[in-house]
């Protein structure tokens, strides 16, 4: 392999070095702020299901270290949330040189949705579906079940309903990538709604705990965020013919 042939890797790689050292360097300020607070933080995530225990009830831990190690684990993966705008900025950041101007100009709106979407799909599980599920599970337990949590337990439960619920609200993200990359079109989307409807319900019926309440909480939300990547990507898609074709007639001049 020639010289010439590997600088443009070697360069692709010092910049691609750099951009995840920028990632590490704000989740570790973010943690460095907050770690002083996360015992706090624990709290304030623990309320949901704290609020519908039994009088009397209290959560406990099983494990020597887990009062310290706990609220520290939970620190950094709430250091990584919030990082997540300066992550996607710094892949934004990388591949916006191999992108055309006119896909520079849409990539960007979806970058700063995205992570919008997320943090929406966050605090809807916080406010509306914790408090349900709780109470569910808490009305539920045996006649003589005390009910007792272990904390570690509980933080692996709610991140994991967390990340569910973040996801599940980037629909819209990813059916407007799938238009514009060509691999469907809103055409298709629109006749398939009775699929996507129950292809809701049945992603809500895995990712929720088994009442109606909080499945029907997630199918709902997910259907119509569908049918809004449905609306906006046939702008999109719009849009790219349109800047393809003045592209194409500027090269032609």
């Amino acid at each position: 392999m020639a010289v010439e042939d590997t600088q443009p890797l070697i360069s692709h790689l010092i910049e691609l070095r750099k951009r995840l050292l920028n990632c590490i360097i704000a989740v570790l300020v973010i943690f460095l702020c907050l770690i002083y607070f996360s015992n706090d933080i624990y709290q304030m995530v623990a309320a949901p299901l704290i609020e519908k225990m039994p009088s009397g009830a209290s959560m406990i831990a099983t494990d020597v270290a887990s009062p310290f190690l706990t609220p520290i684990k939970l620190t950094v993966i709430v250091s990584i949330f919030l990082a997540v705008p300066v992550i996607l900025y710094q892949i934004w950041a990388f591949v916006a040189p191999a992108l055309y101007r006119h896909e520079r100009r849409l990539v960007m709106p979806l970058l700063f949705s995205s992570s919008f979407l997320f943090y929406l799909g966050m605090a809807f599980a916080y406010f509306i579906v914790f408090p349900l599920a709780f109470g569910f599970f808490a009305k539920t337990a045996p006649q003589g079940v005390q009910i007792a949590t272990d904390i570690n337990n509980y933080l692996d439960f709610v991140m994991t309903l967390f990340m569910a619920f973040g996801v599940s609200f980037e629909v819209p993200i990813a059916i407007i990538l799938l238009c514009w990359t060509g691999v469907t079109t809103p055409e298709d989307l629109k006749a398939k709604r009775p699929y996507v409807l129950v292809g809701a319900f049945v992603v809500g019926m895995l990712l929720t705990p088994p009442d109606i309440f909080s499945q029907t909480l997630l199918a709902v939300p997910m259907y119509c965020l569908f049918e809004v990547g449905v609306l906006v990507s046939r702008f999109y898609v719009g849009q790219k013919r349109g800047d393809e074709e003045e592209e194409q007639d500027t090269e032609s001049q």
